[in-house]
């Protein structure tokens, strides 16, 4: 039998996903497709909290469609294998997916299609965990923006020139009558984690941008997550939203900044986006890079934060900038250790934004917070967690004679940034491929 395949990714829903409706409607029975990765996965602890995400919400998709008559066919492996075995098993007349603008999917997609267009098989891409992508929001000129602010604005004049509602219909009957076994975590070679992504809660944002710096408050959405995974629409966020949102909605507006940057500059995954950053002298000490991963600064609200990611993948965004800051400049550890770090713990890990807010916080990034402005961790501590509340929870020890001393002089550190910094500017010659 002939049939449209739906290729879930980075979409982990039914409803208003704009590819699954696409193909719902081509014309041909729809296949849905789930491909649990090997070239991603391998490199994930085998209880990644990420994984039993994603596991929870392709079970709920199969559970949905098998009421439907349907089923979700689970493969792993490398996606071209994959594909290669299903062409050999369905006469498929299209694909449909929802566009991945990260360096590795790029790639990966590209190769799919390639495979497919020697069998005369199209691929059809949509937009879906966006609402402007790749070059809807660019200067006059059509260059990217590089600073946020007046991207910004161009975003919002292009969204309220447009229709924003979400697509809430599902046409269930075009369905491929399949049923598909559906494997189990451990075949997949993970176990459940302990670790849960929180659901997501919008009851915050009225008062997002009064409570989102306090982290004993927790009053952000913990939308992030679901967001990364699509197992929320956007345009279903944003269209609940109103006038008094505005922070709230800057913040989604963030990320589809530091989304595009990462599609036009993809050098910045591992490079400074400003080349005249590349001389600085990172002292790189693992040891002190160690303290820092486990809490043990000395500095109660970097120590507060890097253990609340630890055990439950969370961080507070503004002690994210906190614990950030004081990696690149108190200790001088190159910014790319601490992504990495994050990467790994982060339940809402999206690369376009993580490496973006590391690179403003070490001042090598576009529109970052300039070299000298380096974060007192003693004042961050007295504006957002006055009463030590945050701190109480994450660092016990505090205030008792078994808290850790600071590992490093405030003071001195940042004198010692700076002058890193300055020289680091001054000296840096540009190689032949940067001229």
């Amino acid at each position: 039998m002939k049939t449209s395949v739906m290729w879930f990714r980075r979409d982990l829903r039914l409803e208003d996903n704009t590819a699954l409706q696409h193909a719902l409607s081509a014309g041909f029975p729809v296949l849905p497709l789930f491909i649990f990765d090997r070239e991603i996965l391998d490199g994930l602890s085998r209880n990644d909290p990420r994984v039993s995400f994603i596991y929870h919400h392709i079970r709920e998709i199969d559970r949905r469609l098998r009421s439907l008559g349907s089923s979700l066919l689970v493969m792993q492996g490398h996606p071209v294998h994959a594909w290669k075995e299903i062409l050999r098993k369905y006469e498929v007349t299209g694909v449909h997916l929802n566009k991945d603008y990260e360096p590795y999917a790029l790639e990966r997609d590209k190769r799919i299609e390639s495979m497919l267009k020697e069998r005369g098989i199209p691929l059809y891409r949509f937009k879906d965990q966006v609402i402007f992508e790749e070059d809807e929001v660019v200067k006059n000129d059509g260059e990217p923006y590089t600073v946020f602010t007046p991207f910004k604005r161009k975003w919002l004049e292009h969204f309220h020139g447009i229709k924003q509602s979400p697509d809430s219909g599902l046409d269930a009957d075009n369905f491929l009558s399949v049923n598909h076994p559906f494997p189990e975590l451990s075949e997949l070679g993970f176990s459940h984690s302990a670790q849960r992504v929180p659901p997501y809660d919008l009851s915050v944002v009225r008062q997002y941008a009064s409570f989102r710096d306090f982290p004993a408050a927790d009053a952000t959405s913990h939308l992030s997550p679901h967001l990364r995974f699509g197992t929320v629409s956007i345009r279903k966020i944003i269209a609940g939203l109103d006038s008094e949102n505005e922070t709230f909605l800057s913040e989604l507006i963030w990320r589809e900044f530091f989304m595009q940057i990462l599609f036009h500059f993809p050098h910045v995954v591992n490079q400074n986006f400003h080349v005249k950053y590349n001389g600085i002298a990172w002292r790189n000490n693992e040891q002190e890079f160690t303290r820092w991963c486990n809490g043990e600064t000395g500095y109660p609200l970097v120590d507060a934060g890097m253990r609340q990611l630890n055990e439950t993948g969370i961080m507070h965004n503004r002690v994210r900038m906190v614990t950030a800051s004081f990696l690149c400049k108190h200790l001088l550890v190159d910014w790319r250790w601490g992504e990495a770090y994050f990467a790994g713990k982060l339940l809402d890990y999206e690369l376009s934004s993580n490496n973006g807010n590391w690179q403003w916080a070490a001042g090598t990034g576009c529109d970052a917070a300039p070299y000298f402005r380096i974060f007192n961790p003693h004042e961050q501590l007295k504006k957002f967690d006055r009463n030590l509340e945050y701190v109480h929870r994450w660092v016990p020890e505090y205030s008792t004679n078994s808290a850790i001393r600071p590992m490093v002089d405030h003071k001195t550190a940042r004198a010692r940034a700076l002058k890193v910094y300055k020289a680091g500017i001054e000296n840096y010659l540009p190689d032949s491929a940067e001229k």
